[in-house]
């Protein structure tokens, strides 16, 4: 076994991308041969992992919001909803599209407000018939937050390769529990199926030439769609005792009949709508709670 040991330069403050790179091809270069590197030992194995503390320990809100952050920079359109709000999402990033295509796993409910002709892809349709068709919705397995790559599986809720590249339009549903934090976690879920045939997506498809100049959709679908499900919002503190105060009695606030509480008459709690719950933002959230 080498005795040689893999001390690469740890970045500090006030080190320069120039210096950190030199710093380490000099650690490079002190390597031993390769053939002289004959054990399993002599690999260096400090490589980030699955089970690193930054992937178990941050927010799980923190990771979605940087999920969304690096799909927009992608020029990636993100829809924030609830379960219960999937199908009008879907609805509003279709748009005008007359005719989309599903994989035949998807859930038939995801698809309830679409006014748009769902055609269910049986494996037949060629590319000229595909590039015919304005949309494509699929599901996801994987979505890797700090890259912002969503991976597709080969089944019946990715869809065949085919089916999420040759159409203009992709939509795609990244449900909560599919999202990770970085990349060794994402590559983890997809070592779980390592014979499927895996597409990954970092965006609408773009290019450039030699000049810059940028070119949309040569490589798959010119505008990407993301429907994010996050967790349902947790019911305000107060509101399972004000929807359950008799008739003429007034909330639980301390306040008395015909008083007014610092932020209005106190009036009982009306139901939220299921339009206004799905479309909630942390910002109104954090505007309910300074006015509660």
């Amino acid at each position: 076994m080498s005795d040689w040991t893999d001390q690469r330069p740890v970045h500090t403050p006030g080190m320069s991308a120039k210096e950190e790179i030199l710093a380490r091809v000099r650690t490079a270069l002190a390597a031993p041969r390769r053939d002289a590197v004959t054990e399993a030992e002599d690999v260096p194995r400090d490589y980030q992992r699955a089970d690193a503390k930054q992937e178990v320990s941050t927010d799980r809100g923190k990771v979605r919001d940087v999920l969304v952050q690096r799909l927009e920079d992608y020029t990636a359109v993100v829809h924030r909803t609830t379960a219960d709000g999937i199908p009008a999402a879907i609805a509003t990033a279709l748009g005008s599209a007359r005719r989309v295509i599903v994989p035949p796993g998807l859930p038939e409910t995801w698809t309830g407000s679409v006014d748009a002709t769902v055609i269910q892809d049986d494996g037949t349709a060629s590319p000229r018939d595909l590039d015919a068709i304005d949309a494509v919705l699929t599901g996801c397995h994987t979505a890797i937050a700090l890259t912002g790559t969503i991976a597709l599986r080969g089944d019946d809720r990715g869809g065949r390769r085919a089916i999420t590249l040759v159409p203009d339009h992709h939509i795609v549903v990244v449900e909560d529990e599919q999202v990770v934090l970085g990349v060794p976690k994402g590559i983890e879920r997809l070592g779980t199926d390592p014979g499927a045939p895996w597409t990954l997506i970092s965006g609408p498809s773009a290019t450039s030439d030699i000049e810059l100049s940028r070119v949309e959709g040569v490589h798959g679908p010119r505008r990407l769609d993301v429907v994010l499900v996050e967790p349902s919002p947790e019911p305000e503190p107060g509101s399972d005792s004000d929807s359950q105060s008799g008739p003429g009695s007034e909330s639980g606030s301390g306040t008395t009949p015909g008083s007014e509480s610092d932020s209005g008459p106190m009036h009982p709690a009306a139901p939220e709508s299921r339009e206004r719950r799905t479309q909630r933002t942390p910002s109104d959230q954090d505007h309910q709670e300074k006015t509660a």
